[in-house]
């Protein structure tokens, strides 16, 4: 049985569907009601989990006894995190330490999701074994979990990720379908151009989460794209596949907006351990978005 925390989340959805199709049990986490539509599938099991709550998680293991838990819930947006410091450390860096616990006593094998944004953004092109040195708050308490993650005693992995996208599900909006909406809509849209990433088509970033999980890998894994583009670059190859109106994307640099937390300006990841490893193959940027919008 494999526990999924932020189940109704984007990356959750994509998981949940991948793992339930291969015949393996799921049980779905989440706040609040379950948003997914796998109802149908065998081996669906969904259970509200606040993980900041140690007597929920507590009953939630109690009841279902995962051999694997997938914690891709987190409290995800920068501003949000800079702004509300005391809740972001709760929820990303307490209530993994809720669930470690838990999958402690079990022995569960441990997968925590994590981000780019644990580097400073001085280089970019970041390898596994390179050091974390977050700019914002929300980068520091992903850090910091993944140093509680790395004392665990059990098996574990850390997958970190860049600048998801993909078919919206859930509900869930990335950069590519805001362009889209914005731009049937005649908006401009403002974008940066000085911030390099590998985005990450969702797909890929669930395949290579299942292999771990099939082949128990152990360790951290970067799991990206290998398209080095800058959100604005993305934007406008997004626009050109749409046929949309181009010169409303106005390219713009991080000083133009007055956001509450820095951004790292160059990631982006050398995913060769994944390839490697376990057969972690993504598509091109090109690709993942005709797949988005197909």
């Amino acid at each position: 049985m494999i526990l999924i925390t932020g189940a109704n989340g984007f990356l959750g959805y994509y998981l949940s569907e991948m793992l339930l199709q291969k015949g393996i049990p799921v049980v779905a986490t989440g706040k609040g009601e379950c948003r997914l539509p796998f109802a149908n599938y065998t081996g669906f099991n969904y259970s509200t989990l606040d993980f900041t709550d140690p007597f929920n998680v507590h009953d939630v293991f109690e009841k279902f006894n995962p051999s694997v838990v997938v914690h891709a819930g987190a409290m995800s947006k920068p501003d949000e995190c800079e702004l509300n410091q005391w809740q972001c450390y709760d929820v990303n860096v307490q209530g993994t330490l809720n669930l470690l616990a838990n999958a402690e006593e079990r022995k569960s094998f441990f997968l925590f999701v994590s981000t780019d944004f644990v580097f400073s953004g001085d280089e970019g092109m970041y390898k596994e074994e390179d050091a974390t040195n977050p700019v914002n708050f929300y980068g520091k308490s992903k850090a910091d979990a993944e140093d509680a993650v790395k004392e665990y005693l059990s098996d574990w992995a850390i997958v970190r990720t860049v600048l998801v996208y993909g078919k919206p599900a859930s509900g869930k909006q990335n950069i590519l379908t805001i362009v889209k909406d914005k731009l049937e809509k005649g908006e401009t849209y403002n974008v940066v151009n000085d911030q390099v990433r590998t985005p990450t088509y969702v797909e890929d970033l669930a395949k290579g989460i299942t292999a771990i999980i099939e082949k128990k890998s152990k360790g951290i894994f970067h799991l990206s794209g290998e398209d080095i583009l800058t959100p604005y670059e993305m934007a406008c190859i997004a626009a050109d596949f749409l046929k949309l109106d181009k010169s409303l994307i106005k390219k713009v640099t991080a000083a133009d907006f007055s956001q509450p937390a820095k951004r790292p300006l160059k990631t982006g990841f050398v995913i060769d351990k994944a390839k490697r490893e376990l057969g972690y193959k993504p598509v091109s940027f090109e690709e993942g978005l005709r797949s988005t919008f197909r």
